[in-house]
């Protein structure tokens, strides 16, 4: 297993399986290749024989300066429940605390329920938002019209 920075040369492998890792849903928009031109250094890349089964998107927050934010994180199905999005998160934490970030902040769909769990697992908490689904706390219109999140926070 390799960890690296993602690269611009990444987008195109990445951008092609998101909706498959994500069961069909359309995410793919959610991920512009500014991510992989201009966070490379707060933003992984996991490779295991030549593929890639794993990245996170993140990038120091320039409104908080002991902020840290992870917009994307994926992993492939093949590969879950190994670790992955651990060292991952692993990694992006490291590079936070090298850089006096001690907040960590992420963002779900309030249907992503692994990615809640997830999150949970590893220490993060839910920040109180204003409506609720399925017993998840969640912000309403956080991503516009319909576009409810539930948001996480992680104090390091």
């Amino acid at each position: 297993m390799k960890v690296r920075h993602l690269q611009d040369e990444d987008y195109v492998t990445i951008h092609s399986v998101l909706n498959e890792w994500w069961g069909g849903r359309n995410m793919a928009d959610m991920l512009p290749k500014l991510f992989f031109v201009h966070f490379r250094e707060t933003s992984f890349i996991i490779e295991q024989d030549g593929e890639i089964t794993g990245f996170l998107c993140g990038f120091f927050s320039q409104t908080y300066t002991d902020e840290a934010y992870v917009h994307f994180i994926g992993v492939n199905p093949k590969h879950r429940r190994k670790g992955i999005a651990s060292t991952l998160y692993s990694y992006f934490f490291d590079e936070a605390r090298a850089n006096n970030r001690h907040i960590v902040k992420a963002v779900t769909s309030p249907v992503n329920k692994k990615s809640i769990q997830f999150h949970q697992e590893i220490g993060f908490e839910i920040e109180i938002g204003d409506g609720e689904v399925d017993g998840v706390s969640v912000h309403t219109n956080y991503d516009g019209d319909g576009g409810s999140r539930v948001l996480f926070v992680k104090k390091m």
